[in-house]
């Protein structure tokens, strides 16, 4: 089988939908392949069941919809999912399911994409064909477990944060979390609640905001310059939390959004498990140094055994396995070589949408310059 269109975008993620419905917008006709059987599949599959948007909504809302006025200010997973059906509904996106890629390349004699699929409900390879491309898988493409010496030789349950949904059958377990970031800090405080005896581990300085301090940096960041709202965040978090340090967490040296805007690390936004840290309800470790059956030993000589292990460590871009001609656009992890704001667009009718590491709202101005720019080309070779 073979279908051509004018925009290819591979993956049906919010990036995808988000810039397939700016293209419907424009008339321009484009086609969405997913190897997944939905939309979303992050956020429908993927993600533990308390989870929020982070931050306020008017920050997470996809073009030209915003939010319904009566969803709450942080939406829950159901609420978001919701939105996204709602929104690829109401663009007419209709992604083609169970189409995985196995390459992409750019012919220069056709001056077009070529992307070989495999459509996995028959098991057979399809081609589509494009004149531009839009790299839409993201930056998380697949869970990141890292090699921790001995971790084959654990007894006990392992899993990546992707697979979990809940605490509910860790009661009365010893359970491991490793990685402080927003989902690890978050899959701490469930499994808490569950009654798990929960430890994490907790590898370099992280910053611990509020939903509303980061809310109104986000806010203030549209008025004063970056470093004057880092200090303003950082004079707040030391109000609310205090001297951290004393509980085995470490502030970094550079403000959380400058962080963010530099490396793409997001300050974690607390949801309670900082008062469950000092109550000392969640014990936090250093790095792990090695794993001999249950017993994993950790950097400062503390051994302790445990039943099962949570690795929020984390995604990997997977472009490079099936992206073959991309000028330069991604290094070798698979992210842009450009810095914000000029990174999703390369050569030949190449574009990738979502890997901005500035989350739903990265996405959102992705998908407008991207749409407005194939519009802008378009119209040129008239």
């Amino acid at each position: 089988m073979q279908q051509e269109t004018v925009v290819l975008i591979i993956g049906a993620g919010p990036a995808g939908l988000a810039t397939s419905a700016c293209l419907n917008l424009q008339n321009i006709p484009n086609i969405v392949l997913e190897k997944e059987d939905c939309c979303a599949s992050l956020w429908k599959k993927r993600s533990y069941d308390r989870l929020k948007l982070h931050l306020a909504k008017q920050f997470c809302e996809l073009p030209h919809m915003p939010f319904p006025q009566n969803a709450p200010t942080f939406v829950p997973k159901t609420g978001f999912i919701q939105y996204l059906d709602d929104y690829a509904s109401h663009f007419n996106v209709n992604p083609i399911y169970h189409r995985t890629v196995e390459s992409a390349s750019f012919d220069e004699r056709e001056r077009k994409w070529l992307v070989f699929v495999r459509n996995t409900l028959v098991n057979v390879v399809e081609t589509y064909e494009g004149k531009f491309l839009i790299v839409a898988t993201g930056e998380n493409g697949e869970g990141y477990i890292p090699n921790v010496p001995g971790l084959d030789s654990f007894h006990g349950e392992v899993m990546h944060s992707s697979h979990y949904e809940n605490g509910k059958r860790f009661d009365d377990k010893n359970v491991l979390v490793v990685g402080c970031g927003n989902s690890g800090m978050e899959i701490a405080y469930d499994l808490s609640n569950w009654e798990a005896r929960t430890s994490i581990v907790v590898r370099n300085p992280v910053h611990v905001l509020t939903k509303r301090i980061t809310q109104l940096g986000m806010v203030l960041l549209k008025f004063i310059p970056c470093y004057l709202v880092d200090y303003i965040m950082l004079t707040l978090s030391k109000f609310v939390y205090g001297n951290l340090s004393d509980y085995g967490l470490q502030r970094p040296s550079k403000g959380p959004f400058y962080l963010k805007r530099i490396t793409g690390q997001s300050p974690v936004i607390d949801v309670g498990t900082v008062d469950k840290i000092k109550a000392q309800e969640i014990k936090i470790f250093p790095s792990i140094s090695k794993i001999n059956g249950d017993c994993i030993q950790f950097a400062n000589g503390e051994t302790k055994s445990f039943d099962a292990i949570v690795f929020a460590t984390g995604y990997r871009s997977t472009v490079r396995k099936w992206l073959r001609d991309d000028g330069g656009l991604f290094n070798e992890e698979g992210m842009p070589n450009t810095r914000v704001p000029n990174h999703w667009k390369g050569e030949n009718g190449l574009y990738c949408a979502g890997f901005s590491r500035e989350g739903l709202f990265g996405i959102s101005n992705d998908a407008k310059s991207i749409a407005q720019d194939i519009c802008m080309v378009l119209e040129q070779q008239k």
